[in-house]
């Protein structure tokens, strides 16, 4: 049996010097707090390239004026076939209204809460020791200010989006001494990386309300209306400054300064617990957390590489649990900073997401799933508008699912198919009767399950088989199309290898749902699925599509993302040829540019050999040197040093999802053996 206390806690992130490049993180899955070496968001400038932001789910922003809608777009057309069909791809002309339909809504950086203490500078700061517990969601920081040790500690609720602290003051030796005290500032909304713009103090509004040991902030920034909600030490004074947005609150010499801080878009929200009820609430969760979820000890291998996969391993779960469990798909930073102007990309959902379903934690998934449902009938108007059946979901959106527009994004196709996965992912990890073979008498409740995501399903399949065009002997995948490799011109890509077996696997799955619910096969899902081309080869590999027979030979083609791997890997490769799976991915790791690889790559590789029983490369993969497949202390994935991805959360998922299915196998496949590592599994769950 795993010892889950010892697992956690041997990879607990600890600091000896400030990690600028690092920072940790606080959260519950639907608000982060970013920390500096003190514990709090004090030195912001310093901090780069991943700013100090603290961000909920719900902080979204817009800038007056912005467009509600995209009816005035002008769409460009695209022969589909003898039919034109119109995509928002050129902003020409249209700048201004392009421009701010990408850059809105946006999430922003609700306040920055620091140490303040007069007259020090950052060089009168002196980082000594910093650890975040995992196992409890604590923040425990030590330093020194003027030769004076202060003790700062930080928790975020489970259940409300409020960080909560504690100093601990030792009396300073000096009774000139300037005391330590807070600064709270509130900046305005932006569209960049730091989600908030401290420049404008004319364009938002900030109201304090005293009351005896608490204080009720109400903010107002154009559309976004939020309060932050204090409760502190007895007698602990402020003085706000309504210009400025700022509340700052003043130290005392000794002893013990508590404060929480809520954030809250309802009116009127209650008032925070003290520290020790936060601190106590959130040692529940994350004991609940590590005890009841899949685990992997790799603490018996011999590898010497062994100690810091399971450091990512364990760390991933960590910063999965505390930006990507909200009701709303994550963004490619999650919940630490804006990329992309905060808006979450859904062909990326599957790799931030798809592993708490292995990771027996299926309803942390489930909750920002039922988006999709939420979605339904704008996805279902994007496909009547373009003359298909169904629903086409989005690329790059935000809580509205409004197509955001872009040059590359709106032709994209492959998120098409991730509800139908993520929900059989899900119905697979309720433990459901028949899951895997498909019977059609499940349980009262997962044919609740069933019948919950039925429409989506469906919706989605139906516009799957609608995309796809009958060319007189098989149907055809595009164009206009660009596949995940995004190195195409959208008026040549036929029949992209992995779009192409997703779109079969997916049209099949729709009709087992089906079949569960004790309801007929849909015809078109079967004439469709079984009539789609079968991937091109080329020179003995599966090209990137039909019409790239260089692929391995010609650049820009062997950039990007190796994305036919997924036919069999992330797939299970109906009928794909085992013999030239194998070579295309001897070539792939011959000739692919791997710089250009981004985090989830990796994963996505070692999932297809893991399938071809190349346990060993399965396992070179995930642990590649590669600029983009760096791991920072905090345990983020980084890409290459871009300063607009400081983290990206599809590494970390990706890596728990191809490292469960290594772990535990797959639908007729066993475990993959790496020689040198021995995992120790449980409560993980098989893949498809």
């Amino acid at each position: 049996m795993i010892d889950r206390k010892a697992l956690v806690s041997r990879h607990n992130p600890c600091y000896e010097r400030a990690m600028t490049g690092a920072p940790l993180s606080l959260g519950n899955g639907s608000f982060c707090f970013t920390a500096d070496f003190t514990g709090l968001q004090s030195f912001p400038d310093q901090y780069s390239p991943c700013p100090l932001c603290t961000m909920a789910e719900w902080g979204w922003h817009s800038y007056p004026g912005s467009p509600q809608d995209d009816r005035g777009l002008r769409l460009v057309p695209f022969d589909a076939y003898g039919r034109q069909v119109g995509y928002a791809v050129d902003g020409a002309g249209q700048e201004e209204l392009f421009k701010s339909l990408r850059q809105n809504p946006h999430r922003c950086n609700l306040a920055h809460l620091g140490l303040l203490v007069e007259g020090a500078r950052y060089e009168d700061f002196v980082p000594l020791y910093q650890t975040l517990d995992m196992g409890e969601g604590l923040l425990v920081s030590r330093f020194t200010v003027r030769e004076r040790p202060l003790i700062v500690e930080t928790v975020v609720r489970p259940d409300e989006d409020t960080v909560s602290l504690r100093i601990t003051m030792p009396a300073p030796a000096s009774p000139a001494a300037p005391p330590p005290g807070l600064r709270l500032s509130f900046p305005y909304g932006s569209h960049k990386k730091s989600g908030g713009d401290f420049s404008l103090p004319g364009r938002h509004r900030t109201v304090c309300e005293a009351l005896p040991g608490r204080l009720r902030i109400t903010r107002r920034m154009d559309d976004l209306e939020y309060e932050a909600l204090i409760s502190m030490s007895p007698g602990l004074s402020f003085h706000f400054d309504a210009p400025s947005h700022t509340v700052v609150f003043d130290g005392q010499r000794a002893g013990v300064l508590e404060l929480s801080l809520r954030f809250s878009r309802e009116k009127g929200a209650d008032f925070p617990g003290g520290f020790a009820e936060a601190k106590e609430a959130a040692a529940a969760f994350w004991e609940g957390y590590w005890r009841d979820g899949g685990a992997l000890d790799l603490s018996a291998s011999t590898d010497p590489r062994a100690f810091e996969l399971e450091r990512r391993i364990v760390l991933s779960q960590y910063l999965t649990a505390i930006q990507s469990r909200g009701a709303l798909p994550p963004s490619e930073t999650g919940l630490t900073c804006n990329s992309w102007y905060g808006k979450f990309h859904l062909e990326m959902y599957y790799w931030h997401s798809a592993h708490f379903a292995l990771w027996n934690r299926p309803s942390e998934l489930e909750r920002s799933l039922a988006w999709y449902k939420r979605s339904l009938p704008r996805a279902r108007r994007l496909a009547a508008s373009q003359g298909y059946a169904g629903a086409r979901w989005p690329k790059m959106t935000g809580p509205d699912g409004r197509n955001t527009p872009s040059s590359i994004a709106v032709l994209l196709v492959w998120q098409q198919p991730h509800p139908v996965l993520l929900a059989e992912l899900c119905y697979r990890a309720r433990a459901c009767a028949g899951a895997q073979s498909g019977a059609q008498s499940p349980s009262p409740s997962c044919r609740a399950f069933l019948e919950e995501y039925r429409e989506v399903v469906e919706a989605s399949a139906r516009f799957m088989a609608s995309f796809a065009h009958w060319d007189g002997n098989r149907y055809v995948l595009g164009p206009p199309l660009i596949p995940a490799q995004e190195r195409f011109d959208p008026r040549t890509v036929r029949n992209p290898g992995y779009e192409v077996e997703y779109f079969r696997w997916a049209l099949r799955q729709a009709n087992v749902w089906r079949k569960r619910l004790g309801e007929a096969e849909r015809a078109d899902f079967a004439r469709v699925a079984g009539g789609l081309a079968r991937p091109a080869v080329y020179d003995g590999v599966f090209p990137a599509h039909e019409r790239c027979p260089a692929t391995f030979t010609k650049a820009p083609f062997y950039t990007d993302h190796p994305s036919m791997l997924a036919m069999l890997g992330m797939l299970p490769g109906e009928g794909i040829d085992r013999g030239i799976m194998n070579a295309t991915l001897d070539r792939a790791l011959s000739v692919w540019d791997r710089e250009s690889l981004w985090g989830w790559d990796f994963p996505m590789m070692a999932m297809c050999a893991a399938r071809l029983g190349r346990g060993g490369d399965a396992m070179e993969l995930l642990l590649m040197e590669s600029p983009k497949n760096t791991w920072l202390p905090n345990g983020h994935n980084a890409q290459g040093g871009r300063e607009d991805l400081p983290l990206y959360l599809p590494g970390n998922g990706g890596l728990l999802l191809a490292i469960a299915m290594l772990a535990a196998g797959w639908d007729g496949g066993a475990p993959a053996v790496a020689k040198g590592f021995r995992m120790e599994a449980e409560n993980l769950q098989k893949y498809i």
